[in-house]
């Protein structure tokens, strides 16, 4: 089996966690105790919690920053934590949004404009990866920065936070590290398994950086004119490669791939099982149909150039079979 989303599809352990590791109130919990104190060294935070990493769970999060200070969201950003600034506005409460351009970038003009105290954006795109430079927001805006860190963690963030799911498979609480912004957790409320699993997915995480040119290559050569891009590949995650082929919804290739063995996917709302349009595509501008030709690659295991090849041209090969059948 090829993988090719490992981003949104993390390779999946088995699980094995020592019952030393729960909690008890009559003991001093040293196992987990450690634990949390390397997860916050290693970030250099002083503090952490668990949420539920689902719109409820960000909107506890917005309702708790509601009296501390007025709230921005990337429209580039997780699916949960959108949806969950949407139910803010429903309870009657503001949110700032800033838009993505056309070429997939966040919109550093209206992030200049910015008079928000909390600005939850991250280091790149969601579906696409384009990569967003927080130094530079940093310059233009005053807010505190809060990250989703999942897959690239930057000094600038104020606050980061992790993506359970997409680190090690299951859904348990994401986690989220803090200099106080956020109050303290009862240690009888935190989801020490999250904590243990993303700690040691994270350790063990790893991008291949040399595959993404010989992938774009082999796959511009095979295709021609049938490739296009919604983003600059130059501007993504050098572990990522953002596509999008003419005339068939990505599904259609991803299903059909998946016989192969070949595992891709077409960005976030794959993972969460849901058959729609890239949300990313159409916050920049695309319609409905042209948002369902993205396909997102990540590189996260070494593939030769032999290889590399011939998957190539299986992509081209399903990709004609599909537009002869439809």
């Amino acid at each position: 089996m090829i993988k090719l989303n490992t981003i949104h599809y993390p390779h999946i352990n088995d699980i094995n966690i020592s019952k030393e590791f729960s909690l008890d109130i009559l003991t001093n919990n040293e196992l987990y105790l450690e634990s949390e104190k390397s997860f916050l060294k290693k970030y250099s935070y002083s503090n952490l919690k668990t949420f539920s990493f689902n719109e409820d769970g960000f909107l506890s999060l917005l309702l708790e920053l509601k009296n501390k200070g007025s709230i921005a969201i990337s429209l580039g950003e997780t699916n949960a934590l959108v949806e969950a600034g949407k139910l803010y506005e429903k309870l009657g409460f503001d949110i700032s949004w800033i838009n993505l351009t056309k070429e997939g970038q966040v919109n550093y003009d209206e992030i200049s404009k910015l008079t928000v105290e909390f600005f939850f954006i991250s280091s790149s795109i969601m579906d696409t990866f384009v990569k967003t430079d927080l130094d530079k927001v940093k310059e233009l805006t005053n807010s505190a920065i809060i990250s989703n860190a999942t897959v690239d963690v930057y000094s600038s963030s104020d606050v980061i936070y992790f993506d359970p799911y997409k680190l090690v498979g299951f859904n348990t609480s994401g986690v989220l590290l803090s200099d106080g912004l956020f109050g303290t957790q009862s240690i009888g409320y935190i989801d020490n398994i999250s904590v243990y699993l993303i700690f040691k997915a994270l350790k063990n995480q790893s991008f291949i950086y040399t595959l993404k040119k010989k992938f774009k290559d082999n796959l511009e050569e095979i295709f021609g004119d049938d490739i296009y891009y919604f983003v600059d590949s130059s501007l993504t995650l050098d572990f990522t490669l953002h596509i999008a082929l003419k005339g068939i919804k990505a599904r259609e290739l991803i299903r059909t791939l998946s016989l192969d063995e070949i595992l891709i996917t077409n960005g976030e709302g794959c993972s969460l099982g849901l058959s729609q349009p890239s949300k990313i595509i159409q916050a920049m501008g695309y319609d409905e149909e042209i948002s369902r030709n993205g396909i997102s690659l990540s590189f996260c295991e070494e593939i030769d150039d032999s290889n590399i090849e011939k998957i190539c041209k299986l992509f081209y090969r399903r990709y004609r079979q599909i537009k002869v059948l439809t």
